[in-house]
């Protein structure tokens, strides 16, 4: 697609499918819930033309990146540990991020813990959320939007689909 390139890396024990297009600062865009480095495509040749080398990776779990079978391997330490992985490979220090959806939150948690990465962050459709320890994230959500609430009701789905 318009001279957008592909290659795989490896990132902290997994390999990662990550596209490119472009010369120059680095722009790392990571994709939501249930999408693919693809969901950046039109982003990626317009950031390109302004100069920008646009990186979009498929996260871990998803498209033609590694899919670790547990379920402890996709902590957010170990998704924060790839994304930071992903930028040391890619030779500057520092680079733009803009997440979306669960790209967002992973974008959030790699400002807090390794904020030297990031010269800028753009956070599309998800603020920042701080942990609360003495709730567990989806009782808060159910809470706070009810039952039907997508994220709520695919924790239901998944039960039904696994059992």
């Amino acid at each position: 697609m318009e001279g957008i390139e592909h290659r795989t890396v490896n990132v902290n024990d997994i390999n990662m499918h990550v596209a490119e297009k472009g010369e120059g600062p680095v722009v790392l865009l990571l994709h939501g819930f249930p999408d693919l480095w693809y969901s950046w495509r039109h982003q990626m040749v317009a950031l390109s033309a302004l100069g920008y080398r646009a990186v979009a990776p498929d996260l871990r779990g998803y498209g033609d990146t590694h899919v670790p079978t547990s379920v402890s391997s996709y902590t957010i330490l170990h998704l924060v540990a790839d994304v930071v992985a992903l930028i040391d490979s890619l030779g500057d220090d520092q680079v733009f991020l803009v997440g979306h959806d669960w790209g967002a939150i992973m974008g959030w948690n790699l400002c807090l813990f390794r904020p030297e990465k990031i010269k800028a962050f753009v956070s599309l459709s998800v603020p920042y959320m701080p942990r609360n320890p003495k709730m567990k994230p989806i009782d808060a959500m159910r809470a706070l939007y009810g039952d039907d609430y997508f994220i709520c009701r695919f924790q239901v789905n998944m039960l039904l689909f696994l059992f």
